[in-house]
């Protein structure tokens, strides 16, 4: 899979591609990482990238010849390359998107600068606008980098194990399960019994167990996007039987427990 950056500081993506997963994928060929220079595409001696927008305001905007060429010149690589604009107001991203990315031939980035791309751009040029999250970057080039590190994770080949990346968090609706590994015992807290019992059908169950307890504390709007299997649902039921257990025996000692007042 190509991955094409186009950016005013290509120097940035030289140390991404050196190390982990990105770096293995480079050398086993499963992915392609280059990073262009949007200023080679721009006109003059100074090659300028941005001007004052129209109608004032601060800040600059990105002009739209020099990105309009770059993304031309990519395109000249391979015809098939998907484009997407590194922008606040994208679609967020996530790990459905990922996949869907994965899917690709290839993607082109466009890492925004200043105040943002020239709207001509977004129009014509972008197949995909994206965010990773509700906050303002100082550019989009972050946000590539995470981009690719995630879709990489799910080119065949690329992880240890096939199963991986399928049982990575999200994967499923579901965080992942809680892990452990030596010292057996630290800081006066050991490792669950089933872990050590060899019983891998117990294992599972119990991984499963936990990961559904993470997902029901940490993100539970996770859980109403999931179609839930029978054995989640009867573990579910057993929480809220404990959980009402637990208010029965809080409601003897009277209301001021409940409310929390002295």
């Amino acid at each position: 899979m190509d991955f094409i950056v186009l950016t005013i500081f290509p120097e940035m993506f030289v140390p991404f591609i050196e190390y982990g997963i990105v770096r293995k994928a480079v050398e086993q060929k499963n992915i392609s990482v280059k990073a262009v220079n949007i200023r080679e595409f721009a006109e003059g001696r100074h090659r300028v990238t941005d001007d004052r927008p129209y109608g004032g305001g601060c800040g600059m905007v990105m002009k739209p010849e020099p990105v309009a060429y770059a993304i031309k010149a990519a395109k000249k690589e391979n015809q098939d390359l998907k484009t997407i604009l590194l922008t606040p107001q994208g679609k967020t991203f996530n790990q459905n998107i990922a996949r869907e990315f994965a899917l690709f031939n290839g993607l082109i980035f466009v890492c925004g600068r200043y105040e943002g791309v020239d709207e001509r751009i977004c129009h014509d040029f972008i197949d995909y606008e994206i965010s990773i999250g509700d906050y303002v970057l100082t550019g989009g080039d972050t946000a590539a980098m995470v981009i690719i590190d995630a879709v990489t994770r799910l080119i065949p080949g690329v992880l240890g194990g096939a199963e991986s990346a399928q049982k990575d968090s999200f994967s499923d609706n579901l965080l992942e399960h809680a892990h452990y590994t030596r010292p057996r015992d630290f800081q006066d807290s050991g490792v669950p019994d089933v872990l050590l019992s060899g019983n891998h059908k117990e294992i599972e169950k119990w991984r499963h167990e936990t990961s559904l307890i993470r997902t029901f504390l940490k993100r539970p709007d996770l859980l109403k996007n999931r179609q839930l299997s029978s054995p989640e649902v009867e573990i579910l039921r057993r929480w809220c039987i404990d959980i009402e257990k637990i208010i029965r025996s809080q409601s003897l000692h009277g209301a001021d427990t409940l409310s929390g007042s002295q």
